[in-house]
């Protein structure tokens, strides 16, 4: 999970809140704009999000530490407290199967529930697995087919060429027939979590390769000697959701710089949990952290750094923008509303992240 800054210098990046999209009407009809409305306010970082079928809603409060539960009609409460070390995130609770994960430094990693009197039960350890399999390992990042001599004129923060290390870094989690599965961001791979805590990996994400530009050297501070050159870049799983097709829908941020100067490589997948097939529905996204998969087939990205909810229509491979936001994280389907995080990052001052709704 290397050079990978989902958070670095977020918080100079205000991005002006505001909706945009439409709503089914008759030709000529005024397209209605989607209406946002806060469910939390004054969180630090709230990464993740979920809503049981009986409404039960939780969300994460992933830079501060906490896993909230809002009961229907009710006030939100504290179910597991975490830390700044030992921070909750990757919340679901598909079907009413409550699972979240906590994880430190890519090398403690775990994914609990809770029991009946609340207290967490371990499901699984993802790092042990990824220690014991590292299912990216034969994956091979960085500049591919590059002179040593033009590595070596590389910044230091930059590798010249690596192998998938062993880091694990549970960031979403789905559930369904009794199966978990796990996009884990540090894996680079969608895992499954067995009823009986056995876990094996569904699909190991290959590298993303693009060539790079004269420009894109330029913008990245890079010597003249890589242009033209290919560089593999890890292809990170950042939320993973069960569609009603049966098959697993993946948002993949590649790692590099959080902008458009190795242009868009940020993909909405679509994984088969029984063959580990993996298929694009649509690429060309910029930081897409969340994915939900609404019940007629329509897919929703939440793309963090445009400040941008996208929805893809069930057997398109074509994003367009459905609602604007700031720094929207966490985007999940219920029956009557999209659920979702903004301001996602921290920044300077009071918190300012949110736990909204958007309708139609």
């Amino acid at each position: 999970m290397r050079h990978r800054h989902l958070v670095a210098a977020a918080a100079a990046l205000l991005l002006a809140a505001g909706t945009a999209g439409s709503a089914h009407g008759a030709p000529g009809a005024v397209r209605a704009k989607p209406s946002v409305t806060p469910v939390a306010k004054h969180l630090v970082g709230p990464l993740s999000v979920a809503q049981a079928p009986d409404g039960t809603r939780y969300w994460t409060d992933s830079f501060a530490g906490p896993l909230y539960r809002q009961l229907p009609g009710g006030q939100p409460t504290v179910v597991f407290p975490g830390s700044k070390k030992f921070t909750a995130e990757a919340v679901s609770a598909d079907g009413g199967v409550l699972r979240f994960a906590t994880s430190h430094n890519n090398k403690v990693a775990h994914v609990w529930t809770l029991d009946a009197a609340g207290a967490p039960v371990a499901v699984a350890d993802t790092f042990a697995y990824e220690k014991a399999n590292n299912p990216d390992g034969r994956f091979t990042y960085g500049f591919l087919k590059t002179p040593k001599s033009c590595l070596a004129q590389l910044p230091k923060q930059i590798p010249g060429s690596y192998q998938g290390s062993v880091e694990s870094h549970p960031y979403a989690t789905a559930s369904a027939n009794g199966t978990t599965y796990v996009a884990d961001a540090g894996a680079n791979a969608i895992l499954a979590i067995s009823a009986t805590g056995t876990v094996s990996t569904v699909a190991a994400l290959k590298p993303v390769k693009v060539k790079v530009s004269a420009s894109a050297a330029k913008a990245n501070k890079l010597p003249s000697c890589v242009v033209g050159k290919k560089f593999a870049l890890e292809a990170v799983p950042t939320d993973v959701e069960v569609g009603p097709d049966g098959q697993l829908y993946v948002t993949s941020l590649p790692g590099g710089p959080e902008d458009a100067s190795l242009g868009l490589n940020g993909r909405v997948l679509r994984v088969d949990p029984a063959t580990g097939a993996v298929s694009e529905v649509v690429g060309g996204l910029l930081s897409p952290t969340g994915v939900a998969v609404a019940a007629n087939g329509d897919v929703y990205v939440a793309q963090l750094f445009p400040g941008v909810i996208s929805r893809i229509a069930a057997g398109s491979h074509q994003a367009k923008t459905y609602a604007k936001v700031p720094f929207p994280a966490a985007v999940e389907a219920t029956p009557t509303a999209l659920l979702a995080t903004v301001n996602a990052l921290p920044g300077k001052g009071k918190p300012r992240g949110q736990v909204v709704t958007i309708t139609p």
